[in-house]
């Protein structure tokens, strides 16, 4: 059934010409932005100093335009990952291991036949999709998995040519595992990404426990890892750790925790988004070669309370994340709006916030938040993963047993 609601958004008055200005940058109407922070929460990690100013609690905005939500498929066993296909429709992974076509108008499809097994237990299962640059010709599919092996799982992509009639994955066959192979539930990764070069990025996790985070400072191992292959799974011979002894040449980068959102701009800056513990969601500009530094620095404390290693906020050697959340949203997906609908808001980025519930808007100005907007607040479901539509409506994924394919558009006037 199809639910369609008003909301309007006003916005409140600008207190400072920084403000107003970043908010005019990212199409708000003059006077959108609001004085403070929408964080008003205390934060976990106490005594705890931004390393820069505006690295946390941006600025709240607000956008000034009426706009309609509408559920347009439910039913869905906690959906993962959303990719467009060239005709409007829209790839949906479930995390037991479905994925099927759901329509613009919700008429979806039974569960595409050809993928492999998964290991879909706690947080494991069938994780994000991607189609290939070139899907109008090759119709060629890409998806990330935690893949059933001897001794545990591991996260792994696949790819497989999508069949004329949307049925069925064919030629399907594994293009990259991650390794070492753990007998674990948690921290999978599992974003992907085409940049516009036609290589391929992935997220991956640490896997949790506390006996594997250091291997997110081990370039011997994938785990806490962004990873950039070939479409066909070779290494491209730029890989920053190519020709390094004992280190992964699939390696991107390091020092990450659970990454489970990575968008590439068009400019082809890589942003990634990862689970802090409580505190330290982060947002990074993830560049080739460099440490993001868990779990030797973050922000936030351990899940039972106390410092995280020796409650180091900084490294010298590891980057500071471009921005981070503590109480934290718990992000999912990510992607770099750009579209006809919210003009103002392209460049910006969207992020799905678990926890939170709620899409969170950042505003980018010289690769730093300047603004931050929650949308689809009154949904009261666990946002998973966030894309455009053709026509610039924003359109995601709910995480939950009677899972949500829900786009937010501009109301009609």
């Amino acid at each position: 059934m199809t639910l369609t609601q008003r909301i309007g958004f006003v916005g409140a008055a600008s207190a400072a010409l920084i403000l107003a200005s970043a908010c005019g940058a990212s199409g708000q109407s003059e006077g959108a932005g609001s004085a403070g922070a929408l964080e008003t929460r205390p934060a976990n990690g106490t005594g705890q100093t931004p390393a820069f100013a505006g690295q946390t609690r941006a600025p709240g905005v607000k956008t000034e335009m009426a706009m309609t939500r509408t559920v347009v498929a439910s039913g869905l066993d906690h959906p993962w990952g959303l990719a467009l296909l060239p005709d409007g429709r829209w790839l949906v992974t479930e995390r037991p291991g479905r994925m099927r076509i759901i329509g613009a108008d919700g008429a979806k499809g039974e569960p595409i036949v050809g993928l492999p097994a998964v290991a879909a237990r706690g947080q494991g299962g069938l994780l994000d999709v991607a189609i290939s640059p070139g899907f109008a010709t090759d119709r060629m599919v890409f998806w990330a998995y935690s893949e059933p092996r001897e001794g545990g799982n591991a996260t792994s992509i696949a790819s497989g040519r999508l069949s004329d009639d949307g049925t069925r994955l064919e030629q399907v066959k594994v293009i990259f595992r991650a390794l070492p192979v753990y007998d674990g539930d948690k921290h999978f990764g599992g974003a992907l990404a085409f940049a516009p070069d036609g290589k391929l990025f992935l997220t991956l996790g640490e896997r949790s426990d506390k006996p594997m985070r250091p291997q997110a400072q081990d370039l011997g191992s994938h785990m806490g890892k962004v990873i950039r292959i070939n479409a066909d799974g070779s290494v491209p011979q730029d890989n920053p750790f190519v020709g390094r002894a004992g280190a992964l040449p699939e390696i991107w980068s390091l020092g990450h925790r659970n990454v489970q959102g990575v968008a590439v701009a068009p400019d082809g800056k890589v942003w990634t988004i990862e689970h802090g513990t409580r505190g330290g969601d982060e947002l990074n500009l993830d560049r080739a070669g460099l440490n993001y530094g868990w779990p030797d620095a973050a922000y936030g404390v351990e899940y039972a309370g106390g410092p995280i290693n020796a409650g180091a906020t900084a490294k010298e050697g590891t980057e500071q994340p471009t921005y981070y959340w503590d109480p934290v949203i718990a992000p999912g997906g990510m992607t770099v709006y750009s579209g006809a609908m919210f003009p103002g808001w392209n460049g910006n980025l969207l992020v799905a916030g678990l926890k939170e519930k709620h899409i969170a808007r950042l505003v980018i100005e010289n690769d730093r938040v300047v603004g931050e907007e929650r949308l689809l607040t009154d949904l009261g479901e666990r946002i998973r993963d966030v894309a455009v539509g053709p026509d610039g409506a924003i359109w995601a994924i709910t995480d939950e047993t009677d899972g949500k394919l829900v786009r937010l558009a501009a109301a009609a006037r």
